[in-house]
């Protein structure tokens, strides 16, 4: 008796959908989470400004300080924050003035 064995394997065609239908999914996926994680960092830095604004008009009227007075990074992590907040863009936070809102040197995170 002759017994023919069969190997069972992929064959080319089959592998080439395959990584096809995998490159597919990955040209969807990955432009998706790079924008989730822009939106957060944008959601953070927002955040933070909104922390640093906070911490002005604290200082501002606990030291009764004019419109035109300008706190130290050093005068509001004192007393109103643990820390001063980083960028989650790798930018900095100018604080300003009173009458001016804190601003980020990624040009895009301006408090509203």
């Amino acid at each position: 008796m002759n017994r023919i064995t069969k190997n069972r394997a992929f064959t080319l065609v089959e592998i080439m959908i395959v990584v096809l239908i995998i490159g597919i999914l990955m040209a969807i996926a990955v432009p998706q989470f790079v924008n989730a994680r822009n939106q957060s960092q944008i959601s953070t830095c927002v955040a933070n400004l909104k922390q640093i604004e906070s911490a002005k008009e604290q200082w501002a009227m606990e030291t009764k300080q004019a419109a035109t007075a300008t706190p130290a990074s050093t005068d509001l992590v004192s007393t109103f924050m643990k820390t001063m907040p980083s960028c989650p863009s790798g930018g900095t936070y100018t604080i300003g003035t009173l009458s001016v809102r804190p601003t980020c040197s990624v040009a895009t995170h301006v408090l509203q």
